[in-house]
């Protein structure tokens, strides 16, 4: 299948390309490389894809791996003119939608950029899936819809109508927007709602890559709500099994039924303590953190863990990695990558 990644220069987005890449599909990636965190780490995604530095830095062009498989054009989501000229030239059959502005603290600095990516883009992405008749869309949503719910584990029937962050708000209102079009112009949509992914190549601005960067430069490391948290850690590999197996399965039984819009949690099916999370990645780097015990961050929740029962049943999803085999492989990573 030709198949179009957004946020393809991103942690899930860059994993999600090679492996459809891997198994024989024609991918197009689009990213605007935005500096939200280090873009050379984009760029070092990228060249892992085929693409070196210089053309993936030019606007709207496609450019091309050498093994043409893989091609990329850095574009915003929220372009209205340029982004259904792409549709319009590249015929694709299916889309991923990962391109989003991610962060829940982020959001209270800077929520514009959230209006923007997440809405306007994801509109944008919504309005062409209806005009180039795309036969599946599969996109991100996040466990921070979930906000403040106290039933565990968190489950896709809960009740999500109280937000507690402006980014949980707008990833609330993709699944919105998807059920509005998928029920008006029969577009199959597939929202998944990912827990806590970490694992090499990682964002910088989550947990796993500030503490052990801070442990490593023997910085102290924040702790929120005193340690008292709980996360559905999910290692990346897991992820994007789920999210290959959702692109790779032809949604026409659900079309049949009359099921064009649905909903899965993605994640390790499993919560783990914080402090268990940071004494794993003590033990891999062999040195003790110095912890400055915090109060909870406005926007953060205490715990999350995620029932993945229906992505089980539906597509034979199996979370595999331990805590112990994740921090592992990253802290590999990080030791070969920072030298």
């Amino acid at each position: 299948m030709k198949i179009l990644v957004t946020g393809a220069a991103g942690f899930i987005g860059f994993y999600t390309s090679k492996i459809l890449v891997s198994k024989g599909h024609q991918v197009v990636g689009l990213d605007n490389l935005n500096d939200y965190y280090d873009v050379n780490l984009k760029y070092s995604r990228l060249l892992e894809l085929g693409i070196v530095k210089d053309e993936a830095s030019i606007y709207n062009t496609i450019c091309k791996s050498a093994s043409q498989d893989f091609s990329f054009v850095r574009m915003n989501i929220e372009d209205r003119e340029e982004l259904p000229k792409l549709f319009n030239n590249e015929k694709f059959d299916i889309v991923c939608n990962l391109a989003a502005q991610a962060g829940v603290r982020y959001s209270l600095e800077n929520p514009e950029t959230y209006v923007d990516s997440n809405l306007v883009g994801f509109l944008n992405i919504l309005e062409c899936c209806r005009n180039y008749t795309i036969k599946h869309l599969v996109y991100a949503s996040s466990s921070s819809v979930y906000g403040m719910n106290k039933k565990i584990p968190f489950a896709t029937a809960d009740n999500v109508d109280h937000p507690i962050s402006l980014y949980a708000a707008t990833k609330k209102s993709n699944e919105l927007m998807a059920h509005t079009y998928s029920h008006l112009f029969k577009i199959p949509t597939t929202g998944l709602r990912f827990f806590t992914v970490y694992g090499p190549w990682g964002r910088p601005d989550m947990a796993m890559f500030l503490f052990t960067d801070a442990i490593v430069k023997n910085k102290p490391i924040k702790v929120f709500n005193h340690g008292k948290m709980e996360r559905d850690f999910t290692y990346i590999d897991d992820i994007v099994e789920g999210v290959i197996r959702v692109i790779e399965k032809s949604p026409k039984e659900r079309i049949d039924s009359n099921q064009y819009y649905k909903l899965y949690n993605i994640g390790n099916n499993s919560s783990v303590k914080l402090l268990d999370f940071i004494k794993e990645i003590e033990i891999n780097l062999n040195k003790t953190a110095t912890k400055d015990m915090m109060e909870m961050q406005p926007g953060d929740v205490e715990r999350t863990w995620a029932d993945v029962d229906e992505l089980i049943n539906d597509y034979n999803y199996s979370p595999k990695t331990t805590i112990k085999q994740g921090v592992k492989s990253f802290i590999n990573w990080y030791k070969g990558y920072y030298n």
